[in-house]
């Protein structure tokens, strides 16, 4: 199995198989528009633009699972990336990461590359671990997604590689990305 048995709506048209990115590098994130990490969405575009050509793909599954931070429909979240951030990677439906209502995809890709924690030098990953504490002392020993813009590294063969939790350095992922293009 791999990421190329999924299926996934488009914010806009018929459902798309992920096999139609067979051969590419793939950043799967979840995100959301009213975030601290919002700012990514700079981040992850200036990598798209780079490294589009080279057989990169960004795809982005909004979520408002995480504090009610993607709020608005489809279409609104989608001028507010294109608009505030310049976005032209695919932008997919709003969708569920966890719980009984999260798709497919993300079911198997907490199954791949579960929860190693935050990184530890992020200025968020004491405020993140808190508040995860408070709610659940096991939080880190169960895969679940833990907020918005966790990202997945997919090779051009369709295997999860890497897990990055929002507090992530970018420059990690990119570096990770440029080993697999």
């Amino acid at each position: 199995m791999s990421v190329y048995d999924f299926k996934v709506k488009p914010m806009a048209g018929e459902e798309k198989s992920l096999s139609d990115y067979q051969g590419k590098v793939v950043l799967i994130v979840n995100t959301a528009t009213e975030c601290g990490f919002t700012p990514q969405y700079t981040d992850l575009q200036e990598l798209y633009a780079k490294y589009a050509e080279k057989g990169l793909e960004i795809l982005d599954f909004p979520c408002n699972q995480f504090g009610n931070q993607a709020p608005g429909d489809n279409e609104e979240i989608h001028t507010f990336c294109t608009g505030r951030f310049g976005v032209t990677f695919p932008q997919f439906s709003k969708i569920d990461v966890n719980g009984e209502n999260a798709i497919p995809l993300y079911q198997y890709l907490v199954k791949e590359k579960d929860f190693k924690g935050f990184d530890a030098g992020h200025k968020l990953t004491p405020v993140l671990e808190n508040m995860f504490e408070e709610k659940n002392p096991n939080y880190k020993n169960e895969p679940d997604i833990k907020w918005n813009f966790t990202k997945f590294l997919v090779d051009r063969k369709g295997n999860v590689i890497e897990r990055f939790e929002p507090t992530a350095d970018m420059k990690l992922v990119e570096e990770r990305i440029n080993q697999l293009l």
